[in-house]
């Protein structure tokens, strides 16, 4: 990379080298994988912000981007086009790029296939749009917003259940749409009656279900282990299992060229001085992507 080159920045890195980034079977990287507890540079060990009285400002997640200027590990950026519009690319360094690689990378969505999708903020509708692009046949959203629901029909999304309105779990109304469950379903949301719901919500024998929602509470999954002799899975994502470095170009040029649309994902765009209002608009869930002006 070179000054003046156009680059994503993303949190999982890749530094090509280690035994995690060598394999083909994930996203991983030993060395500069995403660690919320990380919050200094890796090879000293120091930060590379400092307030005017010299005191360190720490680093977030290996980008720390709410910033007018950043300094990353070069495992970290990857170049891509410089016709790309970066306005739109930045929704690849995380987001859009979580979900559409969930649908392809990790659940690998086939042609006619059933959907469900637990939450839609941008990550769940970017997992409509990655179902879609895919061509499955049946894309089901779940959501307790029902403004949601206008987005997701751009996206793809066919159905749409608002849980308030249903006096069954959502499982059951599911599978009665679906002659037993979808094929994959998405935990959006980070919730752990969520997360069984879209479990419960798959069809037995083979149904999938991808976490990818954060999840701050300490319990553990909302499973007994006897239920996965069924044939239902479930399996974690971070980043849809995408490699920064050596896949997000291609990514980059699938948006440019129309595969992906990114039109509807960025909702609102503010001067960076009013950041607070654009994490509010998220909270209040007015907003899937804000576009923050430096």
């Amino acid at each position: 990379m070179k000054i003046g080159d156009h680059v994503i920045p993303f949190f999982q890195g890749e530094c090509g080298t280690c035994i995690c980034c060598r394999s083909q079977k994930t996203n991983l990287c030993q060395k500069f994988g995403v660690n919320p507890l990380k919050s200094v540079m890796v090879n000293d060990g120091k930060t590379r912000f400092s307030t005017m009285d010299g005191n360190p400002i720490f680093h977030f997640l290996n980008t720390s981007t709410f910033s007018q200027y950043t300094v990353l590990d070069s495992a970290c950026v990857v170049k891509i086009d410089t016709k790309a519009p970066l306005e739109k690319m930045s929704l690849l360094s995380c987001g859009v790029s979580t979900g559409v690689g969930a649908a392809w990378n990790v659940a690998n969505v086939q042609p006619g296939s059933s959907v469900a999708i637990f939450g839609l903020g941008a990550v769940g509708l970017a997992v409509a749009e990655g179902a879609r692009v895919r061509g499955a046949s049946k894309i089901i959203g779940v959501d307790i917003n029902p403004s949601k629901f206008f987005k997701g029909k751009a996206v793809g999304i066919t159905e749409f259940i608002n849980p308030k309105d249903l006096d069954v779990p959502v499982h059951e109304k599911i599978g009665a749409i679906t002659e037993g469950g979808v094929d994959y379903s998405f935990e959006c949301v980070g919730n752990l009656e969520v997360l069984r719901e879209a479990f419960l919500s798959t069809h037995t024998g083979w149904g999938l279900t991808v976490l990818l929602g954060i999840h701050p509470s300490p319990m553990l999954l909302p499973l007994h282990p006897m239920e996965l002799f069924n044939g239902r899975q479930i399996v974690g994502s971070i980043f849809g299992g995408f490699k920064g470095k050596t896949q997000l170009p291609k990514l980059a040029e699938q948006c440019m060229c129309g595969t992906l649309n990114l039109d509807e994902f960025i909702t609102h765009e503010l001067p960076f001085h009013n950041i607070n209002e654009a994490f509010q608009l998220l909270i209040e869930g007015k907003s899937l992507r804000c576009l923050l002006h430096l």
